[in-house]
């Protein structure tokens, strides 16, 4: 199948972080939208060039982190969220997207919530769209979810051998060091719970939390070292700067999308695959998107 890529830059900012020093930087590349053309046979839509609603943007992505294990410098990680299956989310750009994860092959990928929207209906679709990565997966639930039915989604997702975590953690080994996953449920609904997360964790190494809300950050343990992934914002969704930024903060939301320093962690906010681009929510400012991130640690940014 012969297939030509061709890629639009968008000027996105990366967010301006809330604390934290220089050397616990972030570097991040402008957004690119995919767009694919198959003259050819096309698996996902065949012979015909994709919808607008079909698109998403990558976001490359290098966290200098300190403390964690030198066997994890380089280690790759994709992140997913916000994919509302459903009228609101074209089936293909998420077709898409799980293919993009795989053909760059991270050593674990990560869904941080909201797999549905309000109705029931799509639940079967999530499973469905969502099987077949072929990397270690690891998920944490979201407002949307809890709303629907989480019981469903959380068994889905480990009928396919993805690793679903509330309010626990997992310490596997990836590259030859232990990776320590903290799932934190999700705050918006208020079955976030800290403590139970982190009990019995090692306090130390390379530990990476996912959870839903952005600002449970906020009630991380000081000074960690640890970096979140998040999404719930949509980035925004529907941005005009200053006002945008000032309702998200008078609504408990001051991280909206990409990377800040809080406390002594770092925060990744995932503007998130779904909504907008021919569905009935739309987006301004903010686009569906799937991230990659590169590990270094701290040491290598002093280096450079």
């Amino acid at each position: 199948m012969a297939l030509r890529l061709a890629r639009r830059r968008s000027a996105l900012e990366t967010a301006p972080t809330a604390s934290g020093s220089a050397a616990l930087s972030l570097q991040r590349n402008t957004m690119r939208r995919n767009e694919l053309k198959a003259p050819g046979p096309d698996p996902l839509r065949p012979e015909a060039r994709l919808r607008w609603r079909d698109h998403f943007t990558l976001s490359e992505n290098v966290l200098h982190v300190p403390g964690m294990h030198r066997e994890h410098d380089g280690l790759r990680i994709a992140h997913l969220s916000d994919i509302h299956v459903g009228q609101a989310t074209s089936a293909v750009r998420i077709r898409r997207a799980v293919a993009e994860v795989n053909a760059r092959e991270p050593d674990v990928i990560f869904l941080t919530g909201d797999y549905v929207t309000h109705s029931p209906k799509p639940l079967p679709r999530v499973i469905e769209l969502l099987a077949g990565f072929n990397r270690p997966v690891f998920a944490v639930l979201g407002n949307h979810d809890h709303w629907v039915d989480a019981h469903y989604l959380r068994t889905g997702f480990e009928r396919l051998g993805y690793t679903v975590l509330q309010n626990e953690h997992r310490v596997v080994q990836v590259r030859g060091a232990p990776l320590t996953v903290l799932g934190i449920d999700d705050g918006r609904t208020h079955r976030d719970d800290v403590e139970a997360t982190f009990r019995g964790a090692p306090e130390s190494g390379t530990r990476l939390v996912l959870t839903h809300t952005p600002p449970t950050v906020e009630k991380l343990p000081e000074n960690g070292n640890l970096v979140q992934f998040s999404g719930h914002t949509h980035g925004g969704q529907f941005v005009v700067r200053g006002l945008t930024e000032a309702i998200f903060r008078r609504a408990g939301q001051p991280y909206i999308q990409g990377h800040y320093h809080v406390r002594g962690n770092q925060l990744y906010v995932n503007m998130g695959l779904g909504f907008g681009f021919g569905g009935p929510y739309l987006r301004r400012g903010t686009y569906p998107e799937v991230a990659f991130f590169t590990l270094r640690h701290a040491e290598a940014a002093s280096a450079h």
